[in-house]
C-alpha cells in the first residue's frame, strides 16, 4: 500500500484551515469549507460520543471550544451536534456530516484520537465505527492515529484505506499521563511494520530522527506536524513530504 499522490501535492490543513477571529474554529464545518475552497487537503480529528458515534472534535473536555463543559464520551451524539462552537456559527459535526459535505472534494486525513487513556489495547469501538462509515466512500480518505492499536484494528477491518501512525519523541513533559514504558517505546516507532502503514505523520520538531530517516529509506511516505509559518514550512520539507499547517496560508 502507498499513501495516494493527492496527499502530497497540495498542503494540509490542520483541524480544517481555521481561522478563530475570521469565526472559523478548529474541526468546523466553516474550516473545512476552507479547506476545500483554498485547494488544500484536510486533517480532522475525532472523538466518540456516548453512543458510539465518530465526532469530528479534538479534545476529550468541550470546554476549550465550545460553552459546554465535560468529556465528549459521555454525551450522546444528537445532544453534541446540538452544541454551538466558540467563535463559530457551526455546531460540533458528526463524521457522517462532513464525509457527505466533502464527498471527495477533497483528501481528508483522520486522526482516530487514543481512547485507552494510555495509548493501550483498550480502544473500544471507535475504529469499528469511522471504517463503517468509511466502507464505500468514494473520495480520498487516509487514517492515522498516535494509538497503534487503532491502526492495527483498522488493518484488519478495512484493509485498502490507507493507513499510518501519529509520531513523536514522547517526551515525559508532553505525555505526563502515559507510563515511562510506553512512551519510550513508542518513540522508537516500533510498529510501523507490524500495522502496515505508509505513512508517518511526525513531530516537525523532530524530523531529523534517525528513525524516520529509517522509515523514509523504506519508501514509506514522512508527513509532519504542526507546521506554523512560511519559514518553519521550507525547513520541514527538507525531510518531509508534505506538510500539516496552521495559523498561516501554506
Amino acid at each position: 500500500m502507498t499513501l495516494p499522490a493527492v496527499y502530497l501535492d497540495r498542503p494540509i490543513a490542520h483541524r480544517g484551515f481555521h481561522n478563530r477571529a475570521k469565526g472559523r474554529v478548529e474541526n468546523s464545518i466553516s474550516s473545512i469549507v476552507a479547506a476545500m475552497d483554498a485547494g488544500y487537503g484536510i486533517e480532522i480529528d475525532i472523538q466518540v460520543s456516548r453512543d458510539g458515534v465518530p465526532m469530528v472534535f479534538h479534545d476529550y473536555d468541550l470546554s476549550r471550544l465550545t460553552p459546554a463543559k465535560g468529556p465528549v464520551a459521555q454525551r450522546r451524539a444528537e445532544e453534541l451536534a446540538s452544541i454551538q462552537l466558540k467563535d463559530d456559527r457551526g455546531m460540533i459535526p458528526t463524521l457522517k456530516d462532513v464525509l457527505e459535505l466533502v464527498a471527495g472534494a477533497a483528501p481528508l486525513l483522520i486522526e482516530i484520537k487514543d481512547q485507552d487513556g494510555g495509548l493501550g489495547p483498550q480502544i473500544g469501538g471507535l475504529s469499528g465505527a469511522v471504517a463503517a462509515l468509511l466502507h464505500g466512500y468514494k473520495g480520498d480518505v487516509a487514517v492515522m492515529s498516535f494509538n497503534p492499536h487503532h491502526i492495527s484494528e483498522f488493518a484488519r477491518l478495512l484493509p485498502a484505506v490507507p493507513r499510518g501512525l501519529v509520531t513523536d519523541p514522547f517526551k515525559s513533559k508532553d505525555w505526563p499521563t502515559i507510563p515511562d514504558g510506553t512512551r519510550k517505546r513508542l518513540a522508537q516507532i516500533p510498529d510501523f511494520d507490524a500495522v502496515d502503514a505508509c505513512f508517518v505523520s511526525h513531530n516537525v520538531a523532530n524530523l531529523s530522527a534517525a528513525r524516520i530517516a529509517e522509515i523514509k529509506q523504506q519508501g514509506a511516505k514522512i508527513l509532519c506536524w504542526t507546521v506554523t509559518s512560511a519559514e518553519m514550512e521550507a525547513e520541514a520539507r527538507k525531510v518531509a513530504d508534505n506538510v500539516t499547517f496552521e495559523g498561516y496560508a501554506a
